[in-house]
């Protein structure tokens, strides 16, 4: 966990103290950690966790499968962000997704039970952190909404020109890169990966956009 130290500072969740500070707070909250390969689960669905996961390499992606199999991805977790926080904090309430790895990647997670008690040589730190994580539960229902949003679209093209027009706002360019692949992708978006390859060719011979492999320009029409 050492390494990992000025990570864990210029993470969200311990926003706003210093080295010492969070090197103190680990200590109080007795993390723990692990490697987890290219496709391994860090939390099942059907689990009540009890302890608010954070990403210290890697990519993790939280996803849900239906009664048929069918896969969606709901958000990817990336380095120096958390998961599973609002399931771990309610406490009986059991994951309705997955938490798998991306690639290969390492995460710690933190005892709730712990990081709500007070401990008396970090009173101060312990309140930021929790505020800290308040902030990031509804930062993460926001992102949600997010993804609804681009859902309540009726067609394949209107999903992926919501979506699309969400990353390019985001990264404040026409030129952008995401980070799904055509599989990932068409699971965000809840729709059949051979069908969605096909609109993005038909959205490229209109004129509305370029793209190769995970790269987009989006273009704009002339009247």
């Amino acid at each position: 966990m050492k390494r990992f130290l000025p990570l864990f500072s210029k993470t969200k969740l311990f926003s706003g103290l210093t080295d010492e500070e969070v090197r103190g707070m680990l200590d109080c909250l007795s993390v723990s950690g692990r490697r987890y390969d290219r496709g391994e689960y860090l939390l099942h669905a059907g689990e009540s966790p009890r302890a608010i996961g954070l990403v210290l390499s890697g990519e993790v992606h939280l996803t849900r499968e239906d009664f048929w199999g069918n896969h969606d991805i709901l958000t990817v977790v990336r380095e120096g962000a958390t998961f599973a926080e609002a399931a771990a904090l309610v406490g009986d309430r059991v994951l309705l997704f997955d938490a798998v790895a991306a690639e290969p990647t390492e995460a710690v997670f933190f005892p709730v039970n712990r990081l709500l008690r007070i401990c008396s040589d970090s009173v101060g730190c312990q309140g930021i952190v929790i505020e800290n994580l308040l902030e990031i539960v509804a930062e993460r229902n926001l992102l949600y909404e997010r993804k609804c949003s681009h859902l309540s679209r009726r067609t394949t093209r209107e999903k992926l020109l919501s979506f699309l027009s969400e990353q390019s706002a985001e990264q404040n360019r026409d030129t952008f890169t995401i980070s799904f692949n055509r599989q990932e992708l068409a699971d965000y978006l809840s729709v059949d990966r051979s069908a969605m390859s096909a609109e993005l060719s038909r959205m490229q011979a209109d004129g509305l956009l370029r793209y190769e492999r995970s790269r987009f320009q989006l273009l704009k029409t002339s009247e």
